[in-house]
């Protein structure tokens, strides 16, 4: 099931859509099914590339690596961050959808913000390989998918017409950065309290 959503979200995405309305998961059995695995490629991947294949500063130089310990605090924040970030834009979805006269269940926004994320969460294999402009294509092409994502699946998903569902996945989107500039303040604070890389 997950891998073909997978798929189906990249090859034929309005169809797609029509698809996962239909499913109706739990949350439980969206996470396990879904997020758990896909938030996980990220993580795994940085881990993998910041302990063992490593990044040169631009300009060459000598290798940097993370040691074992701070790369695995890192990715395992990162990844209950991923999940965590999931769950409330799903509620923030909830929210909003009442704007427009739909009363969605938690669980289907919950999966709608899985599956719009799903491009961002595969861009997180680039990670095996840190390199800054690896990352700025891969970020740059996900998060651009995920966003043509947001606004060709959301009148599908939740029934609007088109005018309507472009002011409401406006809205998500909005909300959507105002979470990721609340992500990178915590992770300031993060690293405030020590919590952050240390060097090989």
């Amino acid at each position: 099931m997950i891998l073909s959503h997978v798929w189906g979200l990249m090859a034929h995405p309005d169809r797609e859509w029509h698809s996962i309305r239909e499913e109706h998961s739990s949350i439980f059995k969206l996470y396990l099914s879904h997020i758990l695995l896909l938030a996980a490629i990220p993580a795994v991947c940085g881990y993998i590339g910041t302990t063992m294949t490593g990044w040169t500063l631009p300009g060459g130089g000598e290798i940097h690596r993370l040691t074992a310990d701070s790369a695995l605090t890192i990715c395992v924040l990162a990844w209950c961050a991923m999940m965590v970030g999931v769950a409330v834009m799903g509620g923030y979805i909830q929210w909003l959808a009442q704007t427009f006269d739909r009363k969605p269940a938690l669980s289907d926004c919950i999966a709608f913000s899985a599956y719009t994320a799903t491009p961002i969460f595969l861009a997180g294999i680039s990670a095996l390989w840190p390199s800054l402009w690896l990352a700025m294509i891969a970020g740059i092409g996900s998060v651009s998918y995920s966003v043509w994502l947001l606004y060709g699946g959301l009148p599908i998903f939740m029934d609007l017409p088109k005018e309507k569902s472009f002011v409401f996945a406006s809205a998500i989107l909005c909300i959507g950065l105002v979470m990721m500039v609340a992500m990178l303040a915590i992770t300031v604070i993060f690293w405030g309290m020590d919590i952050g890389p240390e060097y090989l």
